[in-house]
């Protein structure tokens, strides 16, 4: 007769564990506490990532509305100055790129949403 046994996790099987604390006194707890302070730690590098990436994302909004509140004032100053077409360039330009780079985020943003709901699908369908 065979038997075979199989266990998924983080953690050893609580057998196992109960069987640590035989040969070593407080090995399962001092196993429990290595997962915990291992969790603690990766939540921390997590939220690490995600504050740096809003950062990130706010610090680009902010640099592209100067570049693009630049360009603006630019071709609105070369008008004035009796440069049309160099102005008109300058704003038609500059709004061009706002207006496409607000549509292609909005489509990335639906494709990311696509995917990762056809993923919970898959998920739940096993």
């Amino acid at each position: 007769m065979t038997q075979s046994v199989s266990y998924s996790g983080p953690l050893p099987h609580p057998a196992l564990l109960a069987k640590y604390n035989e040969v070593i006194p407080g090995g399962a707890e001092r196993i429990m506490a290595m997962a915990e302070r291992q969790s603690a730690h990766r939540e921390r590098l997590e939220a690490m990532v995600v504050e740096s990436n809003v950062k990130s994302q706010q610090r680009g909004t902010n640099y592209a509305f100067v570049l693009c509140l630049v360009a603006l004032v630019g071709g609105f100053s070369l008008l004035f100055l009796g440069r049309n077409i160099d102005g008109w360039i300058s704003i038609l330009g500059s709004l061009t790129a706002l207006a496409s780079t607000f549509i292609y985020s909005r489509h990335k943003q639906a494709q990311e949403r696509i995917e990762k709901s056809e993923a919970l699908m898959s998920r739940k369908a096993r």
